[in-house]
């Protein structure tokens, strides 16, 4: 293979671009639904209206094959309390995972009820669901009639839980196990998706990437009739005329740390998300909450290792950690013994670092899979981690390199590297559109799904609610007229879009992407303020400003990155915009306002709603539980569904 570098050296000059170049000319689509995200939720949604009978358009910034970042796969399909060896009922389930501030009601209660549904139908389609030639069997959690693998990540049902994603701590019997997780081969979805959205005739756009939001009449907050798009290759302009759009391109980008050289800026998330559906409903008056919520970013950033840290995380199912010399942390195993238990208490990691301090733990720490039993051993390390996301890359690197599981022991990072900064945050399991049962947003004609969504879950909750928004959507559409586009909305948006390519210099899109994130880690990082909020905010305006109108690129290809950083720009926007609005601190949203200390007042727990009306922030807010009472907002909205556990 020749390098980027060889290849310079011995042509001299970089290669040609090697597709066509269009910029600006355009190509019209009809149809009844619009998908934008080919991501886990959005194949959903494109399969599940297109088997309703409507005609389906799919666009995805990269290749719906392995696009998202569900693509390369997933190792657990969770709160899927519908499968026959669990011990609860999924509105019984549905309610304990509400239990917590500023979650989302309305998808939980959707996941709950129709994950398991999706499970069965991705196995329908060959997805792998089941233990079906007995590789593993005699695992714990293996269930002999079924061949399905559950897993131990979560525990009983009795407490609150800070995380939705991990277990209850401490010992859990077999008996008290809930049995609401699967594992699975996740390996193997992603492109059965897109070979069954072809199957079931999904016009598929590749490499085409969303843009704008077209509504009725041109009308900020006005039903939605289409969108606008770029293919980033050849730089054609796409128009999508439609009757209901359905936006499934997940949540906020790299908002705080931008390291494409030094070792890519998250390796746990799809490279394309940048927040274009958000700032796409955004534009076209669509409500957005939780905004201002965002954590510290410790997962997979290429300048941490926390996902290869040797045991210890999600898919690291059973694995002990000792340290050089063999002696056993006390660290939870991910796994039977301490049932979900990913990570150790505060005062367990506390102890630890004492103990190392002290001389009483030697570093580095290890995963010592030899000390597993064979089975386990085995289904960890070839059905967990080789299977969830980029795990698997790491997985075949480490057997290339001569690693061997039942030898060689696995070095974790933890305790040794950097801890992350403050500064460095993520706001993408946090905002996003407000929906209601129908996952329609605000804004007529315009649904959401996935991680579009917001306080959205993880990899089954992008497939149920996609799944549930494709039937949704394809519902309403017998019930609408046709879409009638307003001519100079798209000229608008195609003079922003191409703006770039008419001029020879300038700046790229890496040097505006570079400033944006030194602006959110100045200014909205750990600690916030009013005078630092409002700093932050001139500072972007700056940048507009100054730096957008200087934007140059010669290729699709750097007009699309271009593109992807005036949504992150307005992104950034928006959540200072929501930061200024709470005024008081809130553990739970992650969110600390030096100038309102105080914790949670019962009068600032609710959500925070922002919305543009004539391009005018109007702030807004809803209760805790707008949603009403779960169980029976369900039933009433889906009357007509069959499945596993279907309304009565």
């Amino acid at each position: 293979m020749t390098t980027w570098h060889e290849y310079l050296r011995n042509e001299g000059q970089p290669p040609a671009w090697p597709y066509p170049i269009r910029f600006g000319q355009e190509r019209v689509i009809d149809t009844d639904v619009l998908v934008i995200g080919g991501g886990i939720a959005g194949c959903w949604a494109a399969i599940s209206a297109a088997r309703q009978g409507v005609k389906v358009a799919l666009v995805e910034k990269g290749d719906v094959a392995r696009s998202g970042s569900g693509g390369p796969g997933c190792d657990h399909w969770c709160n899927a309390p519908a499968n026959p060896l669990s011990r609860v009922n999924p509105d019984e389930w549905a309610a304990h995972m509400a239990d917590r501030p500023y979650c989302n009601g309305i998808g939980i209660q959707i996941q709950c009820r129709e994950d398991f549904d999706t499970l069965l139908e991705m196995e329908q389609m060959g997805g792998k669901i089941r233990d079906t030639g007995d590789e593993y069997a005699g695992a714990e959690g293996r269930d002999d009639k079924t061949k399905f693998m559950i897993s131990p990540r979560y525990g009983t049902i009795h407490s609150y839980l800070p995380d939705p994603h991990m277990g209850e701590p401490g010992f859990n019997p077999p008996e008290t196990r809930n049995n609401v997780v699967i594992r699975v081969w996740g390996n193997t979805f992603k492109p059965i998706l897109k070979k069954e959205c072809k199957r079931l005739g999904v016009e598929v756009f590749d490499r085409v990437m969303g843009t704008s939001l077209l509504n009725e009449n041109g009308a900020q907050g006005a039903r939605v009739v289409g969108a606008t798009g770029l293919n980033g290759r050849t730089g054609e302009f796409l128009i999508f005329r439609a009757k209901a759009v359905i936006l499934s391109t997940a949540g906020g980008g790299s908002l705080w740390l931008m390291s494409m050289e030094h070792g890519g800026y998250s390796n746990m998330h799809s490279r394309a998300i940048s927040g274009d559906g958000t700032t796409m409903a955004w534009k076209a008056g669509a409500a957005l909450t939780k905004m201002e919520s965002s954590n510290v970013l410790q997962i997979a950033t290429g300048l941490k290792h926390k996902w290869y840290t040797g045991g210890g995380d999600a898919s690291y199912e059973n694995v002990p950690i000792v340290d050089a010399n063999g002696r056993r942390l006390p660290y939870p195993i991910q796994g039977w013994e301490d049932a979900g238990a990913m990570l150790p208490s505060p005062e367990v990691e506390a102890k630890i670092r004492e103990g190392i301090l002290k001389g009483e733990y030697e570093l580095p720490f290890y995963g010592d899979f030899p000390a597993m039993p064979e089975v386990e051993r085995r289904a960890t390390w070839n059905l967990m981690l080789a299977e969830e996301a980029t795990t698997r890359i790491f997985i075949n690197t480490m057997k290339q390199g001569g690693f061997d599981i039942n030898r060689d022991l696995l070095q974790s990072y933890k305790f040794i590297e950097g801890q992350s900064l403050p500064q460095w945050r993520d706001a993408g399991y946090g905002g996003g559109l407000v929906v209601d049962w129908n996952l329609q947003t605000t804004v007529e004609g315009l649904y959401a799904a996935g991680t579009q969504t917001f306080s959205p879950e993880d990899h089954s909750y992008a497939a149920a609610t996609g799944r549930y928004a494709g039937r949704k959507a394809a519902a309403y559409i017998r019930e609408t007229g046709d879409p009638q586009i307003h001519r100079d909305q798209v000229e608008r948006e195609k003079n922003r879009v191409f703006a770039p390519t008419k001029r020879g210099s300038g700046i790229e899109w890496k040097e505006l992407h570079s400033g944006i994130t030194r602006a959110m880690q100045y200014y909205v990082s750990e600690f916030k303020t009013e005078r630092l909020l409002k700093m932050g905010l001139d500072e972007l305006e700056r940048l507009e400003a100054e730096s957008v109108p200087r934007l140059f690129a010669h290729d699709p290809h750097k007009l699309m990155r271009t593109i992807e950083d005036l949504s992150m720009l307005e992104n950034a926007k928006i959540i200072i915009h929501a930061s200024r609005a709470r005024k008081a601190s809130s553990t739970p949203l992650n969110f600390k306002r030096i100038d309102f200390p105080e914790n949670d007042p019962a009068e600032w727990q609710k959500f925070l709603t922002l919305r543009l009306e004539n391009n005018q922030v109007r702030m807004g807010e809803l209760p805790p539980r707008f949603w009403g009472d779960m169980a029976r907002q369900y039933e009433a909205h889906n009357k007509d569904y069959t499945g596993v556990y279907a309304p009565k």
